[in-house]
């Protein structure tokens, strides 16, 4: 177990934007995540779960609480026949080529989505016409108060668009299964490779990102209301809308989590103004 004080969270993040958390907690096994659970709920201490950081945006004004990090053993990727146990802190991509080692289909639509499993499974991650909840089998959670282990089925997870019962639980994924199909290796490399290709012509993956910052409002996609309110290429400070996809806010250089934070409020605003619809952040933000 490793702890960090006064831990940078743009040094965490996709955004390489933010302030500080009171402290950092990286935990390398099951038991120790659960010692320090109970160690942070016996003091009513504020935390948050953080994975690969890729959805997260921590304010300027910092974290006054502990994050909660999972440790490099729970990256782990192993296979059985058809089904694919990957920890909690595995990275997407990782796991998506590990499954085209091995033949298996399935998961061709996640393998560019840039998270880890746990975020990947709390919110229900997707792309491209697949989500998580389409290939996942069983979750092993910690219990939020430390109480112990669980394991649940994925049809009792309560998916839903960019949501999980992890929500409302805050349980905190140790590991998932995954039940892929066997495939033609040609056939999912060459899915990957078009999404891929897709995904890098359509979006700035060269710039530091938290992916599409909008959820899709119903009836609505959210990149298209942003361009037709006449926001692409709108910039305050460091942070812009996307001239490549309007759904993206970007740190173009030198973006404090401010100038994000207040970009996407003139973002939300005009769009609610032009065509009365609010859009809502699928970004997590946190801190005081």
């Amino acid at each position: 177990m490793e702890r960090i004080s006064n831990a940078d969270m743009s040094k965490y993040t996709s955004f390489k934007a933010g302030g500080c958390a009171d402290e950092m907690v990286i935990v390398d096994t099951p038991e120790e995540l659960l010692e320090v659970l109970i160690e942070l709920n016996s003091k009513a201490d504020p935390y948050i779960m953080l994975g690969n950081g890729t959805n997260t945006l921590v304010k300027d004004s910092g974290y006054h609480g502990t994050v909660v990090k999972l440790g490099d053993s729970f990256n782990k990727v192993k296979v059985e026949g058809e089904r694919v146990t990957a920890g909690g802190g595995a990275l997407l991509s990782v796991i998506a080529k590990v499954a085209l080692g091995e033949s298996l289909t399935g998961f061709e639509f996640a393998g560019g989505i840039p998270g880890s499993v746990g975020g990947a499974i709390f919110m229900n991650a997707g792309a491209y016409g697949g989500e998580m909840k389409d290939i996942v089998e069983t979750v092993t959670l910690a219990k939020k108060d430390g109480s112990g282990v669980v394991t649940v089925k994925g049809e009792d997870m309560d998916f839903g668009y960019r949501h999980s019962v992890l929500e409302e639980t805050g349980d905190i994924v140790l590991s998932v299964t995954y039940k892929l199909a066997k495939g033609d290796r040609q056939e999912i490399q060459s899915t990957m490779s078009e999404l891929t290709q897709k995904r890098n012509e359509k979006q700035p993956v060269q710039y530091p990102s938290a992916g599409s910052f909008f959820k899709r409002p119903e009836g609505h996609f959210a990149g298209k209301l942003v361009q037709d309110a006449g926001l692409k290429g709108l910039t305050v400070g460091g942070a812009q809308v996307s001239q490549l996809h309007s759904g993206f806010v970007i740190n173009v250089g030198g973006a404090t989590a401010t100038d994000i934070i207040d970009l996407m409020h003139v973002v939300q605003d005009t769009v609610e103004d032009k065509f009365g619809v609010r859009l809502e952040p699928e970004v997590r933000i946190i801190g005081n």
